[in-house]
């Protein structure tokens, strides 16, 4: 019965926020018609999207390489003069699934019967463009050639000028948001943006990124490893030998100490070179804790999900594939939704392109990978972005393993940004969600406090409870205050308050009390 209220409540918004434009679709011209999707022909979706746009475009005018995008605007009045980009890693990972599993206007989650309408859509909030970068992911085409984040930010920013112009956006707001292998795209992509000092095509105001890679593989997974899983035990049901093993691993290879160090407020001075490495930050094999504890996860529990360690058999059918720590389609399901024909021909995509959820080669060519540093070094690019938008947010899931939380929350310790190292607290702030309306129980969300945060001199960590390496995907409530934040349309993670898209929805009025800190549980606090 309250679940049936809940929707009453809420139908009269959701039918609003999804509602066509009565007469014309608003960035329907003579340069876009080419780009235009039939909202009501999108295959095995029985609802209306609204207007979209998708297809490819040019990085340059010399090349064959074309990125691909779905455009889809928002009716929100707020958002006339922003737009905000999505990009997934990988790197080679298509942004797709962001659009398919995370903070489109239609979802098509792990185990359901059909896609539904995504309640919590960025679309409601903002103009938001998912795009398949670099050259090589997804439907994009082209020969590829980048083997540094500085090719891909070029590459980038060429498809961004050929976008802004067929959309005649020029002049909007621009936030770069992403997960993953992003937290490399993003910093760069912006870092680039700013330094071309031209606000036509490239006013960035702000950037998000999801549990993202900003740091060393040694800091990032294997450093808190140990306390990861010794957070998480019962899902890790290891037996006494085992644990004794991995203990004295942690311990022996100096990451105990590493994280103790490095998880200081505030901290006591830039940390020495990552442990258990070489000193081109390969891992040693005997230091290698991070792989021993997957392994024998695995032979406990072969459904584990190293994306959301809460994961247990069977593995539910998926229409990508993904995400699973490997990719499954089950028998009868062989072809990903975006490979199929009907699909690339409502997208515009090119009917022989092979779409995967994520490239088998490297999209990186001339060396193993990625050549440039990690976004979250000293003098990199996301110490600079933060000096020059006072706004960036970086989120991160408790339940994530490939990229662990408090490896990025180390990495941030040990970056100067805005004249001093680190944050001089730690995340205890109470990151707040708020209670809203459901419409349908095909989509909903959780509300309360969620986690942590912290922010000081324009970089915001925030952990969010109950979520793995996709934020969006697992609390979709979450994510859609983070972006309200980012906008600029709410004070801060903390703020009691609704929805801005539900005004007036009762908040409760008890105080918060402190967020609840994976930091200091990992250190025994």
């Amino acid at each position: 019965m309250v679940r049936e209220r809940s929707a009453r409540a809420a139908e009269s918004h959701m039918h609003a926020r999804y509602a066509r434009a009565a007469s014309t679709d608003a960035y329907l011209t003579e340069k876009t018609k080419k780009f235009a999707v039939d909202g009501t022909a999108l295959p095995n979706v029985t609802f209306d999207i609204g207007e979209s746009y998708s297809g490819l475009l040019p990085v340059d005018d010399s090349s064959d390489r074309e990125l691909f995008f779905w455009f889809v605007p928002s009716t929100n009045k707020a958002a006339d003069d922003e737009i905000v980009i999505w990009l997934n890693g990988g790197p080679g990972c298509s942004s797709m699934d962001g659009l398919f599993h995370e903070n489109g206007p239609v979802t098509w989650m792990t185990g359901t019967f059909l896609p539904v309408k995504n309640m919590y859509s960025w679309t409601n909030l903002t103009n938001v463009v998912w795009i398949e970068q670099p050259v090589g992911t997804g439907y994009s085409q082209g020969t590829m050639n980048a083997t540094s984040e500085k090719d891909v930010s070029d590459q980038f920013m060429g498809f961004w000028r050929n976008f802004m112009d067929t959309f005649d956006l020029k002049g909007r707001k621009v936030y770069i948001t992403g997960e993953s292998y992003a937290g490399m795209y993003v910093p760069y992509i912006a870092d680039a943006m700013i330094a071309q000092n031209n606000t036509d095509y490239f006013d960035v105001e702000g950037i998000m990124i999801y549990d993202p890679s900003i740091g060393y593989d040694s800091i990032t997974e294997q450093v808190p490893t140990l306390a990861f899983v010794e957070n998480n035990k019962a899902l890790f049901p290891f037996n006494e030998t085992f644990w004794e093993y991995i203990r004295n691993i942690s311990s022996s290879c100096g990451y105990d100490d590493f994280l103790a160090e490095g998880l200081t407020f505030p901290p006591k001075g830039p940390l020495a070179s990552p442990p258990g490495t070489y000193a081109n930050n390969t891992i040693k094999p005997e230091c290698d804790i991070f792989n021993q504890v997957f392994d024998a996860i695995l032979k406990i529990n072969p459904c584990f999900d190293i994306y959301q360690v809460g994961q247990l058999c069977p593995l539910l059918w998926d229409t990508l594939g993904f995400p699973y720590s490997d990719m499954y389609l089950p028998d009868g399901y062989d072809i990903p939704y975006f490979n199929r024909a009907d699909v690339k021909k409502a997208l515009h995509a090119p009917p022989d392109a092979e779409w995967a959820m994520c490239t088998e080669g490297n999209v990186f060519v001339g060396g193993d990978s990625d050549t440039s540093p990690p976004s979250g070094l000293t003098g990199g690019p996301l110490a600079r972005v933060a000096e020059a938008t006072n706004n960036v947010i970086v989120g991160h899931g408790t339940l994530d393993m490939v990229l662990i939380l408090n490896g990025t929350l180390l990495t941030l310790q040990n970056l100067t940004w805005g004249g001093a190292q680190g944050f001089s607290t730690p995340p205890s702030e109470p990151f707040y969600v708020p209670y809203h309306a459901e419409a349908s129980m095909a989509s909903m969300a959780g509300a309360g406090v969620f986690g942590s945060w912290v922010s000081e001199r324009g970089i915001t960590f925030v952990s969010v409870d109950l979520a793995g390496h996709m934020i969006p995907q697992y609390q979709p409530g979450a994510a859609y205050r983070h972006l309200e934040v980012l906008l600029g349309r709410v004070a801060n993670m903390s703020e009691v308050s609704a929805f801005t898209t539900q005004r007036g929805y009762p908040q409760p009025g008890d105080a918060l009390g402190k967020g609840i800190s994976p930091v200091q549980v990992a250190l025994g606090e």
